[in-house]
């Protein structure tokens, strides 16, 4: 059995089942419209992981080995499936017999989306695009460089290559995330201050240490940004991971700190969305 990622471009033509939750009550692992796909030996999706799910699959596979259509579960999530989350939640499963018709009527929010803009295709720049292709990013790798783009051709990146990066920073979108990584401390520089020039960004993170971030504040301050704009960048960049060197480490360690930091934005938004309709 093989867990893949649910996008709306999956290219599969054989047999699945769509289980959707329909209700949902009192404290539980998903929401009403989550949904996920199981074929025989590939699961698209989660509606939560846990007993429930593992419970859901199962009903699944009995539904394509018995060719029946649909079924409806009504699973409290207490102690009958060891569960202690106490809610309630009700899962219709339909048979579809490939992956585009079983989506037909499913809308996939990608209004959450964010542009992400790397500075730097070296080593950690590299690995920071290999580890983007299942995240929920629209993710541009720049550099001055033309054969360190070229080390791969991946389809989930859009490569941009520039003499002088800095320049391209006026012509992206604007509320983006951006992660500075580039081969030079005065690229780097140029960068951070064209970004801090236009002011309309969701997050600045800059590769460096504390000596780096305490002489770049300074300069900034000198050519007269805010010292409040200056603290939105943030450097060193990433979550703790001690005084590690390694490229596939910092970029996990970036990761992790910009994938809170869009968790914590989208839920900032859909809070503002819903004040926005109350009113």
């Amino acid at each position: 059995m093989k867990f893949k990622k649910l996008h709306k471009n999956i290219n599969f033509n054989s047999a699945l089942v769509k289980a959707k939750v329909m209700n949902a009550l009192g404290s539980t692992p998903n929401q009403i419209n989550d949904f996920m796909l199981i074929a025989e030996n590939d699961i698209f999706g989660t509606i939560g992981g846990g007993t429930l799910e593992f419970q859901v699959i199962n009903e699944s596979k009995k539904l394509l080995i018995n060719n029946n259509k649909e079924n409806n579960l009504k699973i409290p999530l207490g102690p009958g499936i060891g569960q202690c989350c106490g809610g309630f939640v009700e899962i219709k499963l339909t048979a579809h017999s490939n992956f585009k018709n079983a989506i037909k009527n499913e809308i996939f929010d990608e209004t959450n989306k964010l542009d992400l803009y790397i500075f730097g295709a070296g080593h950690i720049g590299q690995s920071l695009i290999t580890k983007t292709k299942f995240l929920n990013f629209n993710t541009y790798l720049i550099d001055s460089r033309e054969s360190f783009l070229k080390q791969n051709n991946m389809e989930h990146i859009n490569y941009l290559l520039s003499s002088k990066p800095w320049e391209v920073v006026n012509h992206l979108n604007k509320k983006s995330m951006y992660v500075v990584v580039t081969h030079s401390h005065d690229f780097d520089f140029k960068i951070v201050n064209e970004i801090l020039k236009i002011n309309n960004f969701n997050y600045l993170g800059l590769i460096g240490s504390d000596t780096k971030r305490n002489k770049f504040y300074k300069r900034l301050e000198k050519l007269g940004h805010k010292k409040q704009l200056i603290n939105q960048l943030e450097c060193p960049i990433g979550a703790s991971i001690g005084k590690s060197k390694d490229p596939e480490e910092i970029s996990f360690s970036i990761l992790a700190r910009i994938i809170e930091f869009k968790n914590s934005y989208n839920k900032d938004m859909k809070k503002l969305k819903r004040q926005v309709n109350e009113f």
